[in-house]
């Protein structure tokens, strides 16, 4: 399956990264020279997706004009600027904006790097495994040794064929949600109209046996302090020194 759509949520305040995010959203702070949705961006379009909606809030005229600049893919606002939606109900009103097939979901500020060159993206690899016949959602997992910048906790456990519990209720085989998602925009006609964490639905999927993961290749960063964009952009020089 190639998924040609995409929902990348970037709305958030970004408060920890302060005092760096009192001037700029958190999206467009640079890391080894390159604004963080980029790294999103790039890697939707290199796996061929066609549309992206990009949800808006803080310094939402920055991001604008920082989407309105992007060639690689045709980007879509979903505007937030009269209130925030959370994770969960941004994805629902930025879905609105895209037509019913399968879409992507991406966090605006993780990301990896040290893809084989000539093989499948990650991305690519994470549509093929998708099956809406038995999944509700299907998860982009890292391994944490392959993690900068995470808190030092699972989210997952994997069993061997890929479906997911939560790591507190089965600890073991442990991964990490690398904030990428391939799904149905379907999933979400049953929620809510305002605000909410998508983490309801990722329970929801667990109770049913339709949450699902496949592993990420090369490694992940995510950058949640300004302390931690000193440590991305080492690991990412040190990768590539030896990539």
């Amino acid at each position: 399956m190639t998924i040609k759509q995409a929902m990348v949520l970037a709305a958030g305040l970004g408060t920890r990264m302060r005092p760096i995010t009192d001037t700029i959203p958190k999206p467009l702070v640079k890391i080894a020279g390159k604004s963080m949705i980029d790294y999103a961006l790039d890697a939707l379009a290199e796996a061929g997706v066609e549309r992206a909606v990009v949800n808006v809030h803080h310094h939402a005229d920055q991001m604008e004009a920082h989407l309105r600049s992007y060639r690689g893919l045709e980007i879509l606002i979903s505007d937030e600027r009269d209130a925030l939606m959370n994770n969960g109900g941004g994805l629902v009103k930025g879905f609105k904006l895209l037509s019913r097939d399968p879409v992507f979901v991406m966090n605006a500020d993780l990301f990896w790097i040290g893809e084989r060159p000539g093989e499948p993206t990650n991305l690519e690899r994470l549509a093929g495994f998708y099956d809406a016949s038995r999944m509700d959602m299907a998860m982009l997992c890292v391994e944490l040794e392959k993690t900068t910048g995470h808190n030092g906790k699972n989210d997952f456990s994997m069993a061997e064929d890929g479906r997911l519990q939560r790591y507190r209720d089965a600890p073991h085989d442990g991964v990490v949600y690398a904030g990428a998602i391939a799904m149905d925009p379907s999933l979400l006609d049953d929620a809510p109209a305002d605000a909410f964490n998508i983490n309801i639905y990722f329970d929801k999927a667990i109770a049913r046996g339709r949450l699902y993961g496949t592993m990420l290749e090369g490694h992940w960063l995510t950058v949640g302090t300004p302390e931690a964009v000193g440590e991305a952009e080492e690991t990412i020089r040190t990768f590539r020194a030896f990539a």
